[in-house]
């Protein structure tokens, strides 16, 4: 058995379903990363694949040690983000826990940074600052250029594609539950004097033309709503945000055909309700 000096400081856990094309430059990214005092592993769950995600993740093996790194890619049969996060969580040593998102590009500084503030006795948690790239379709281009300026980006700590905490905060739930949206669940078992957002930014990229925007913003929607059906003393905990049309107006002065974009594919969300799973984002 390990001891607490052998073990890692930073344990990263990679829930990755069909991630083949995205997960090496997501693990390379985090190779590249500042050094993480005490060390840092990488935990990646590829859950429910068809494709090539596991043979990706492996084929980082190499750079990963060459970078001071521990990679162990596990392979999981059934589908679903919270078992993947579970079966991460059960294999990570770290004092501190982060959960990333396949897709996402971590900058060099953004580990080190959370390690220094959740490195620490007392329950904390935290995320980075979130950049949303330039998408490479016109109507997403457009919806990106309003969907940044929504004060969920900008006020506390959105957390979404990256949050990490230590275990004291951890230690605040059980298994993760067999919900949709994981992020919010985690984010909101924290009052906003526990939340901390780190300088150092990441990308997350949203997904690519109308029908799929419509996808995950029905799947954002039925997330929230189920965290307030099945856990309805959560959302006391969430950030105030500037309400009425004030911030519209100004994002939409902004970001006219962005506005519109963003119009669209709201009212698109309520009028074609649908099932399956699309990327949370």
């Amino acid at each position: 058995m390990l001891t607490d000096a052998q073990k890692p400081t930073l344990s990263v856990i990679v829930p990755a379903h069909n991630e083949a094309g995205l997960i090496g430059a997501c693990l390379r990214a985090l190779f590249a990363s500042q050094p993480v005092p005490g060390g840092a592993e990488v935990i990646v769950v590829a859950n429910g694949c068809t494709d090539g995600t596991a043979a990706e993740a492996h084929a980082c093996t190499e750079a990963a040690m060459a970078r001071g790194w521990h990679l162990l890619v596990l392979e999981r049969a059934q589908g679903g983000k919270p078992g993947a996060l579970n079966t991460g969580e059960a294999m990570a040593r770290g004092r501190v826990l982060a959960y990333l998102d396949a897709d996402v590009i971590v900058s060099p500084a953004l580990c080190v940074e959370l390690v220094q503030v959740l490195d620490r006795d007392a329950a904390a948690y935290a995320s980075g600052r979130v950049v949303i790239p330039t998408p490479a379709s016109a109507f997403s281009r457009a919806y990106a250029r309003f969907y940044c300026q929504v004060p969920f980006f900008h006020h506390g700590v959105p957390g979404c594609g990256l949050f990490a905490m230590n275990r004291a905060a951890r230690a605040r739930w059980g298994e993760w539950p067999a919900i949709i949206s994981d992020d919010t669940f985690a984010r909101l078992h924290f009052v906003t004097a526990e939340r901390i957002v780190v300088p150092a930014p990441y990308d997350w990229p949203i997904v690519e033309g109308f029908g799929a925007l419509v996808r995950v913003r029905r799947r954002q929607d039925a997330g929230v709503s189920e965290i307030r059906r099945l856990y309805p003393a959560l959302p006391a905990n969430d950030d105030p945000r500037p309400s009425g049309p004030g911030w519209v107006i100004r994002a939409g002065l902004r970001a006219p055909l962005g506005f519109v974009a963003y119009v669209v594919v709201a009212l698109a969300t309520r009028l074609r309700r649908g099932k399956g799973w699309a990327r949370g984002r």
